[in-house]
């Protein structure tokens, strides 16, 4: 796997790491979040019904994602959540664990990225360095410049 660490640092992305037990869902996350000046996100790795296209999707972390017109919106005929096993083969991460910091492992770029419009309100977002046990804070421009980077196709939608 590669190392995130380095890479933020080759691309001279700060952060701020806070370290935590192990969390699995934004309710767990915001208990030792609270008083932190940044946003939440939630992210889901999807497929399509044939399981020949991906999808991170990257949500305002309150929201619950409306997988109906999400397919509508991608023109799809029919999204659900991806397997553990496909989650390991395209981002090598475990369930918990699914964040934008993942797609350094999609080598092929076969997963397509969807940002919640929503979240480019916050000046700053939370999300785990490929482990559930820590979140690093970077300012939303630098999550821009690290999307950009993966090239990765990435898409902002109204969610």
């Amino acid at each position: 796997m590669k190392d995130i660490y380095q890479i933020l640092e080759e691309l001279g992305i700060e952060y701020q790491k806070y370290e935590h037990p192990a969390v699995y869902t934004v309710e767990e996350a915001n208990e030792y979040f609270a008083g932190i000046n940044t946003g939440h996100s939630k992210n889901l790795f999807i497929r399509n019904k044939k399981g020949d296209k991906h999808y991170l999707i990257i949500i305002e972390g309150l929201k619950q994602v409306d997988l109906k017109k999400l397919t509508s919106q991608l023109d799809e005929s029919r999204l659900s959540l991806a397997s553990p096993e496909r989650l390991m083969k395209y981002l090598e991460l475990l369930p918990g664990a699914v964040s934008p910091f993942g797609l350094i492992n999609d080598e092929n770029k076969e997963v397509n990225i969807i940002v919640d419009k929503d979240l480019l309100k916050f000046e700053k977002l939370g999300f785990h360095p490929n482990i559930n046990t820590a979140t690093l804070v970077i300012d939303i421009s630098d999550l821009k410049k690290f999307l950009s980077w993966t090239n990765n196709r990435v898409v902002f939608l109204d969610m």
